[in-house]
């Protein structure tokens, strides 16, 4: 598994390199993630727009457009500013079931000088799917990316 992880944040660091445009950095982190991260059945970003998380770049199945903040796992990473780890997504309160494969999730946000700009969502169909490398390893997805964007 280590081996994935390095090398998806080697591609990143080629793929930020002179790119800051913040859509075409996070398509091209969905995409990375979608191809070195096994067990996955969605990656993606949701932007803060107006008070509500928009659907942005992503890899999987169709996803919910529009989430409030605090309800299901994304707008409680965003509401709260830190990285929620659901080892099963049906006993988490208020969870927004997109697709009903997904049983595991982590959501972590994007933020810039303490202000969220969004988040990064990856699921799972399998239950507790992520530990402490996968949350480490999205962290510094979030991090590179905020970094990368000028947005």
């Amino acid at each position: 598994m280590h081996a994935a992880l390095d090398d998806l944040l080697c591609d990143l660091d080629g793929l930020f390199a002179g790119e800051g445009d913040p859509i075409a950095n996070a398509a091209n982190a969905a995409a990375a993630i979608f191809q070195h991260i096994p067990r996955i059945n969605w990656a993606g970003f949701y932007f803060l727009r107006d008070g509500v998380l928009v659907l942005g770049p992503f890899q999987g199945r169709p996803a919910c457009v529009r989430i409030p903040l605090g309800r299901g796992v994304c707008g409680s990473a965003a509401e709260r500013g830190e990285t929620v780890v659901v080892a099963d997504v049906h006993a988490f309160p208020g969870h927004i079931a997109c697709d009903g494969d997904s049983r595991s999730e982590i959501v972590v946000p994007l933020l810039r000088d303490g202000v969220v700009l969004g988040v990064l969502d990856i699921d799972s169909p399998e239950l507790a799917r992520f530990g402490a490398a996968e949350r480490s390893l999205f962290e510094a997805v979030g991090r590179a990316w905020v970094a990368s964007s000028r947005a």
